[in-house]
């Protein structure tokens, strides 16, 4: 397939559509198609993407036949990660098709020069302090709110989460122009809290372009990855600054305190015991001791079990990448798209949503 046209003319046989029921299908004029089809006009950007997100394939693609890197990457994963690969194809190509409209993802990184001859972990100590210092600029606190929305504000990266099943916790996505994290859905609030914060060490870090997969964030094997290594070390000390952890140990830490901390920077027992232990700011037999701490006993040592299980809640739930589905929602009032987009991005049907927002038509004040 040579052309664009040839491209599109696949799909519709693919269909199995006539030419004025593709054109409906697509939300397109057919005499437009056909003159499209025919050479006698180009197919505009609004026209590909319209047949992009109907046909369930790429604006590059129309354009080019070739597939990008997540594509083929989904397509020959199995299980759950095969799914997760194919939500986050699908996530980073409607942002591609986005950035053809005229709206590009805001990614804003951030840099640390790391140290001659320093250690990954220490690249991760480093880039998270950049980041902590960037999410103050701001005037924004990583305990304040919720952290996929902090991020996609400060940062720029899409961050969404899925029904994904058991056995991923999630994954970093680069192509040219997206950069998205992709969170399983879990019981385990800390632990999708600690997995965003270590995707989007992969992110700022540059790692393992076009798809960084994490089945399971604290495997000991993986771990001797040293992106890996860094993303971890990121993590923590994003997650749990150097500063706020000595500013809150006492002469006598108790097993209280040490729960409220855990709960007031929402990580488990035993990852800030980790931590702490990392630092110095307890001994080995403390930490042993302080692992063995579940979650949920932090949160009733600490008084907290509302709140533990609002964020239990929240973690088990769906979330849309929200900057993706701003910029969708824009194209489409700006007219620069049809609705049929942002309705599949959302999951709803077109007419339905349509109704929901267009204005009824004049109807000269007849109710």
């Amino acid at each position: 397939m040579s052309s664009i046209s040839d491209r599109v003319r696949r799909l519709m046989e693919q269909s199995g559509l006539s030419l004025n029921d593709f054109a409906e299908q697509v939300d397109l004029d057919p005499a437009e198609l056909s003159e499209s089809l025919s050479g006698t006009s180009p197919f505009s950007v609004v026209d590909l993407a319209c047949i992009a997100d109907a046909c369930d394939v790429s604006v590059d693609w129309l354009l080019t036949g070739a597939e990008p890197a997540l594509a083929v990457a989904a397509r020959t994963t199995t299980g759950e990660a095969s799914q997760a690969l194919d939500l986050a194809r699908e996530y980073t190509a409607r942002r591609s098709d986005l950035e053809k409209l005229g709206y590009p993802q805001p990614w804003r990184p951030v840099s640390s020069a790391p140290r001659a001859g320093s250690t990954y972990a220490a690249q991760g100590e480093a880039l998270a302090r950049a980041a902590l210092e960037e999410v103050a600029r701001r005037g924004h606190s990583i305990t304040k709110g919720s952290l996929a929305e902090l991020i996609e504000e400060i940062f720029g990266a899409d961050v969404a989460v899925a029904q994904l099943g058991d056995g991923f916790d999630g994954l970093a996505a680069t192509t040219q122009g997206t950069k998205l994290i992709l969170l399983a859905a879990t019981s385990n609030p800390a632990r999708q809290r600690f997995t965003l914060a270590h995707e989007l060490g992969h992110l700022l870090a540059g790692d393992n372009q076009d798809v960084h997969l994490d089945r399971d964030i604290f495997d000991t094997a993986q771990r001797k990855d040293p992106s890996e290594q860094r993303a971890n070390a990121f993590a923590s000390a994003f997650l749990m600054p150097e500063d706020a952890l000595r500013g809150a140990v006492t002469a006598r830490l108790t097993r209280e305190d040490y729960a409220a901390l855990a709960c007031d920077l929402m990580v488990s027992p035993q990852t800030l015991a980790y931590r702490m232990q990392h630092l110095r700011l307890i001994d080995a037999g403390m930490g042993d001791r302080y692992k063995r701490m579940t979650a949920s006993e932090a949160a009733r040592l600490a008084g907290r079990n509302e709140e533990f299980a609002r964020r239990t809640a929240l973690a088990q739930e769906s979330r849309l990448p929200g900057l993706l589905v701003r910029d969708t929602r824009a194209a489409y009032d700006a007219g620069k798209s049809t609705l049929r987009p942002y309705a599949t991005l959302l999951g709803v049907d077109v007419d339905e949503l349509r109704s929901t927002i267009e204005p009824e038509q004049d109807n000269g004040g007849v109710a």
